[in-house]
């Protein structure tokens, strides 16, 4: 399936001008484009709206099944994209048909028992806890010192894991979700403190989600439900984080949100839409493997071929989207969380909207007068073709005290 003209997955230009790449792939190419990743592995990336429903909603042509792959053969064990993309590992990501169903009510029914008053509750004490931190100097990173840290730190408590495990968990996740040379070892740490939580939790049940998908009644093994909670952990920790830091750039650089950073809280709510539209967090998704011979977007793709998820691009896809297109008022067509069966559980996404908000409701509520420290230009992004994010986010604002655990 290799092309002449196929585009790298990599480069800067994915962390400074991904919109125009996008532009250009499809100028290019169409809405199928042929690119190649780590080692010249060649996929194909779904760039059109149409063609990515297509794609994603329907599971028996394109499948989940990562084993089609006719690739296999020229991928070296220690390839740093094996965590994203994997060898029929035994999570929910990889498994099609009935099973992929039953796992994926496991951990619907998992999530869904978290008491909303409590996931609230934990969001603003850990947020209030990391504002602490930083809100006596008058200037923080509110990547490092917060965004990074939040969701982690929540997801942790709520799966079951005690509160200082969270910093390693957080390097491990990113080193894993980045595809780089500490990829697999952040895999395997994130893998052992699993294997350790489900251990405990096997022997000392609690009112959390590990406890409840090891009660769940499907027949699912010790080894599928840590696949299925380093997913959940994985797919609800950076994209959320990116999320939050995202939402918070447009609104300390646009004017049109400039109201929310003195006590509105429309805009924040909007902004956070946008984002899903315009910036958001997980750009490209790997993958879907084509079960036979097809057609899609005028290409010719093979049986075995890898197609990626090319999420950002779908959303800005222009045969679906015009100039000035309304983004705010609930228009929640975007692809960000996915689409068909594999997309992201209803819960989840609950989930990850309740942390994002309360994060930045937090971070407008205690820091006054917040402002960039640097010119919005200057704000640089992750190396990442799959995730966007932001490296830092450095702001200013008027020192005030430590809440100290006291009730905001």
């Amino acid at each position: 399936m290799t092309t002449p003209d196929a585009v790298p997955l990599s480069g800067p230009r994915f962390q400074t001008e991904p919109a125009v790449l996008y532009r250009e792939m499809r100028r290019d190419h169409g809405a199928v484009t042929p690119v190649l990743l780590d080692g010249d592995v060649p996929a194909w990336l779904v760039l059109g709206y149409r063609e990515l429903h297509q794609v994603t909603g329907d599971p028996v042509l394109f499948s989940r099944d990562s084993g089609l792959w006719n690739q296999w053969e020229n991928i070296p064990a220690d390839w740093p994209l094996l965590p994203m993309i994997g060898r029929k590992q035994p999570s929910i990501l990889y498994t099609v048909g009935e099973r992929h169903r039953e796992r994926a009510a496991m951990i619907s029914n998992a999530l869904e028992a978290v008491e909303p008053s409590e996931l609230r509750r934990h969001c603003e004490r850990f947020a209030d806890e990391l504002i602490d931190a930083v809100c006596t100097e008058g200037a923080a990173d509110l990547i490092a010192d917060y965004a990074m840290l939040l969701p982690v730190r929540v997801l942790a408590r709520l799966y079951g894991f005690s509160d200082e495990e969270g910093p390693a968990l957080v390097t491990a996740l990113n080193d894993m979700i980045d595809g780089r040379e500490r990829a697999i070892a952040g895999q395997t740490h994130l893998a052992r403190s699993m294997a350790a939580l489900l251990a405990e939790r096997r022997q000392r049940p609690a009112d959390d989600v590990a406890s409840r998908m090891l009660a769940d009644t499907g027949g699912f093994s010790e080894e599928e439900v840590a696949q299925d909670l380093m997913v959940m952990m994985a797919a609800g920790h950076q994209p959320t984080a990116d999320w939050i830091g995202n939402s918070l750039r447009l609104m300390l650089t646009d004017e049109r949100f400039a109201a929310s950073l003195f006590g509105g809280r429309n805009s924040v709510a909007e902004a956070m839409n946008e984002v899903l539209w315009e910036d958001t967090p997980t750009q490209n998704v790997a993958g879907r493997w084509a079960t036979r011979d097809t057609q899609l977007g005028g290409r010719r793709v093979r049986a075995g071929d890898l197609l990626l998820l090319g999420l950002q691009g779908a959303n800005s896809d222009p045969q679906v989207r015009t100039h000035g297109s309304e983004l705010t008022g609930g228009n929640n067509a975007h692809f960000s969380f996915g689409h068909g069966e594999h997309r992201c559980p209803f819960p989840a996404q609950e989930v990850a909207e309740v942390i994002a908000r309360t994060g930045i409701e937090v971070v407008l509520d205690r820091l006054p007068d917040i402002d960039l420290t640097v010119p919005a230009a200057s704000l640089t992004r992750r190396p990442s073709p799959w995730l966007r994010g932001l490296t830092e986010l450095p702001v200013r604002f008027t020192p005030t005290p430590a809440l100290g655990g006291t009730s905001r």
